[in-house]
């Protein structure tokens, strides 16, 4: 099996339209598609709408607003969760502005070696990243890896619990 990339990641929402306020007017990925649930596989009803928003390489954020199902909302910390979606180095700086100037909390702009950061928190409480590549300072996949997997050698021989 090969898998061929992210269709969709999803996740609860407070609140559909709020929720698209955010990820549509805001970050500017279109609602691409909805789905009303009012039955489960098991056949149990409910009452849940699925939102669906598309970006560039097809691969959507989706969202559940579920409001008979008890889920415990809260501000998320970055390194519990957070959603990290890449842009261009222009579009970074323009949407940093922006966060500000509409007095949304932005944080950023962080230098991570290859790549460089902006956050916001999106109205379910989840941080959202947007990241914008270093090209002269992004390495090939295949260096990556070997760093990657070299690293983790590294952490579980630090981190080994006897």
């Amino acid at each position: 099996m090969m898998i061929k990339g992210l269709h969709h990641n999803a996740y609860r929402c407070r609140n559909s339209e709020e929720t698209r306020k955010f990820y549509e007017d805001f970050l500017g990925l279109p609602l691409a598609h909805a789905l009303s649930i009012s039955e489960t596989k098991t056949g149990r009803k409910t009452e849940v709408l699925h939102t669906f928003y598309e970006m560039d390489d097809g691969s959507f954020l989706a969202f559940f607003e579920a409001p008979d199902r008890e889920f415990e909302f809260k501000d998320q910390h970055d390194f519990d969760l957070h959603i990290a979606l890449e842009v261009d180095m222009d579009s970074l700086h323009a949407m940093f502005e922006k966060g500000k100037k509409l007095g949304m909390e932005t944080r950023g702009i962080s230098d991570h070696h290859t790549i460089h950061s902006i956050y916001f928190r999106d109205p379910n409480g989840y941080v959202i990243e947007l990241t914008a590549k270093i090209p002269e300072k992004t390495p090939d996949h295949e260096t990556a890896a070997a760093e990657a997997h070299k690293m983790l050698r590294e952490w579980n021989d630090a981190h080994l619990v006897s």
